[in-house]
């Protein structure tokens, strides 16, 4: 009886043994597809970042693009677009330009798109903005006011840039973009397809979708998130928008002069834009959108639209902006030529 026990027992270590190896060679082998799986998904997150050695022509000078100091290797830009001001030629750009310069680009959709984040939103945003260090250099975009990291406690300050318009211009363009879109997306169906008002003729007929209030736009998208920053014709947001401007944007360009404003991004950020003038020079996506059917507004219409207090806060803030970029422009690009084919004859070092 005693030797039926021994013999079961160790019958049962047997296939206890055999099984457990077995199992353990299933997990083993399991592992071994989730790392699989695990490397090919990062690849395909990864796809902005080429770790070959890239070569960059620029004129008659051709190096390889080296490696930055760590410092820049931690480095966040943040371009806070304002609508129907290039803004996607701009991305189309940064986003040729990720996989050889090495940095992550990454959208940001808000909650119902709206422009101004809730507080959870905000702290939320520079939470992952700051602490994500695999998404890191990085360049964040998306349509959302200016938001002050420091307000949270934050020490890392992120590198804001943007672009802004004549408004006038810019609202004649968004006008006719809410009816007939643009060859960026021919198909898609606009909010205002169908109606087929002129802009003179809504400001004859002083209609809301012309109203100058719809300019009130750049000043608060700089102005930042203060519910005042958002009441039209607000002299306080103007003040605010100018201040933020100058203490928190390191460039803000006019898209009347894009090309200046990418070649001085290429000088000052060369972590994320060297090889942009000649990129943009030479590719496709220097004009990604082209509003179908607009119409420029005669002289009648642009003088009403002048005579209103919002077109003068807001030409003037483009005024101020726009001196601003001159004045870096003209000591960034001091001794910069072009050749005859568009390229420039010296690199930014």
């Amino acid at each position: 009886m005693w030797q039926m026990k021994q013999l079961i027992v160790v019958l049962l270590l047997t296939v206890f043994t055999i099984l457990s190896s077995h199992f353990l060679k299933k997990i083993s082998y399991q592992d071994k597809i989730i790392k699989k799986l695990d490397s090919t998904i990062n690849e395909l997150r990864l796809k902005c970042l080429d770790h070959d050695k890239k070569t960059y022509v620029s004129g008659s000078v051709s190096r390889r693009a080296e490696s930055p100091k760590d410092l820049f290797n931690d480095s966040v830009v943040i371009y806070n677009r304002v609508p129907k001001t290039a803004s996607t030629s701009l991305m189309g750009l940064a986003y040729d330009l990720c996989k050889q310069n090495k940095f992550y680009v990454l959208h940001i959709n808000t909650t119902r798109n709206v422009h101004v984040m809730s507080l959870t939103d905000q702290r939320r945003f520079i939470e992952n903005v700051t602490t994500w260090e695999d998404k890191k250099p990085a360049l964040y975009h998306g349509h959302f006011a200016f938001l002050n990291f420091q307000r949270f406690g934050s020490t890392q300050r992120p590198i804001y840039i943007n672009v802004i318009r004549k408004p006038l211009d810019r609202l004649v363009s968004y006008y006719y973009f809410l009816r007939y879109g643009d060859n960026f997306r021919p198909h898609a169906i606009r909010k205002k397809k169908g109606n087929t008002m002129t802009f003179d003729d809504c400001v004859k007929q002083e209609e809301k979708d012309c109203s100058p209030e719809n300019m009130w736009l750049q000043i608060p998208f700089f102005c930042g998130l203060h519910v005042d920053c958002w009441q039209p014709g607000n002299e306080w947001a103007l003040v605010q928008a100018k201040q933020n401007l100058v203490e928190h944007y390191l460039l803000v360009g006019v898209t009347e002069e894009l090309k200046d404003f990418v070649a001085v991004l290429e000088a000052i950020i060369p972590r994320f834009f060297l090889g942009a003038t000649q990129q943009f020079r030479e590719g496709k996506k220097s004009h990604l959108r082209k509003t179908y059917n607009k119409v420029n507004p005669i002289p009648e219409t642009i003088q009403k639209i002048r005579s209103s207090n919002i077109w003068r806060m807001e030409n003037e803030f483009y005024e101020f902006a726009l001196k601003q970029f001159h004045s870096i422009k003209k000591k960034t690009l001091t001794g910069k030529k072009w050749n005859s084919s568009g390229q420039r004859t010296e690199v930014f070092l």
